[in-house]
């Protein structure tokens, strides 16, 4: 993968991380990661006293830290649960909230030996597969006492002032007054553990088959649409919207949810990108004008919904 904006970090931090790890360790080289935005992620390869190599990932999540000091702890913790009950995430291996190796708190995951894919050989089975993995996440037990710490969602978008959105050929003003209007209707699904941002650059594949999932800082609570919603946007930007329609159909079918509130959650998943979606497009490789013609699409089959 290509580096990251971000900057390095320094040498002798990296020696004093993989000390932490395994003092018997050697540090063979590292490299960064691109593909997020809120995140910096540093791969560590490291050769052991018997020769074998191990490939570990430093995660800092930066962005969510600033809304949460204890995001590194959540995340560590709900990886660590994830694991036990067999999801294919990555396993935690330390967890440093000190400041004394990093300045910022960290935590540190095994590598995923997979890659993201956005031309896959057989669409169909790509959104099947996406669409499984899921209601793997959502039908995760989110009453078990190790997740107690994951917040609910909160759709905090619509609740932004009219001077954050700058960019008003997005039409996030005509979103956020529909959505503070209308409101999701009563439903009969279940609060669910959501990943957060669901989306094809955060699930890797290895030989057509899914491997895993990363990236779980803004997991929370909520309506297992709201995750739906959002991977529906950005499985439209990397895929188009025949894709959307077979991953939507696979995920209605097999989960059994209600899906009238659908139109709500595709408005306030089309609100996340509205104030930097030039950053968004930077990261991906998608261009800035394919995701804005698709998002003008998806706000436009939303709002046909709801008159629906």
């Amino acid at each position: 993968m290509v580096g990251q904006t971000h900057e390095t970090l320094a040498a002798d931090a990296l020696a004093r991380v993989v000390a932490a790890i395994d003092p018997a360790a050697v540090l063979r080289r590292t490299w960064l990661l691109s593909g997020g935005i809120s995140s910096r992620m540093t791969v560590l390869e490291l050769v052991g006293a018997n020769g074998e190599l191990r490939k570990l990932v430093l995660r800092q999540p930066e962005g969510a830290l600033h809304g949460d000091p204890k995001a590194a702890a959540n995340e560590f913790h709900l990886l660590a649960h994830l694991n036990v009950v067999g999801l294919p995430t990555p396993a935690p291996v330390i967890l440093d909230e000190s400041g004394e190796l990093i300045s910022s708190p960290y935590l540190v995951v095994e590598y995923i030996d997979g890659a993201s894919d956005l031309i896959p050989a057989n669409p169909n089975d790509a959104m099947a597969q996406l669409a499984t993995q899921l209601l793997r996440i959502h039908r995760v037990d989110c009453n078990a006492a190790a997740l107690e710490f994951v917040p609910a969602y909160v759709p905090r978008f619509v609740h932004q002032r009219d001077s954050n959105y700058p960019d008003a050929s997005l039409g996030a003003q005509r979103i956020r007054d529909a959505l503070a209007t209308a409101g999701p209707a009563r439903t009969n699904n279940p609060n669910v553990l959501l990943h957060g941002d669901y989306w094809p650059g955060n699930v890797l594949w290895k030989n057509a088959t899914i491997v895993g999932v990363i990236d779980w800082e803004e997991a929370c609570l909520g309506d297992p649409l709201t995750d739906l919603s959002i991977a529906r946007l950005d499985i439209l930007w990397a895929f188009g919207s025949e894709a959307v329609h077979e991953f939507t159909r696979r995920y209605r079918i097999d989960s059994g949810f209600d899906m009238r509130n659908l139109p709500y959650w595709d408005l306030d998943a089309a609100l996340r990108p509205v104030f930097n979606i030039g950053e968004w497009a930077s990261t991906g490789d998608v261009t800035e004008a394919t995701m804005r013609a698709g998002h003008q699409w998806f706000v436009d089959q939303a709002f046909a919904a709801l008159r629906g």
